[in-house]
């Protein structure tokens, strides 16, 4: 695993059903995520990365791919 630094970017991730949120090194979120919903939801897609990203991620790749024009 890569040296995480101060710099690493990092993402919000939820869990509503333990009322949790914490910040995901991003190179670890995929893993992470995955890992607690294995480990406390039997594998329901519960946690996850913050709603409000979410969508502004898909905003901005839709504006990049010209989705919106």
């Amino acid at each position: 695993m890569p040296d995480e630094t101060d710099d690493d970017p990092t993402v919000p991730v939820v869990c509503s059903d333990c009322g949790t949120d914490t910040e995901v090194p991003l190179a670890d979120v995929a893993d992470a995520v995955e890992r607690h919903n294995d480990q406390l939801h039997d594998g329901e897609r519960v946690a996850q990365i913050d709603p409000d990203i979410s969508d502004a991620i898909t905003d901005m790749v839709a504006e990049d791919l010209g989705i919106y024009d």
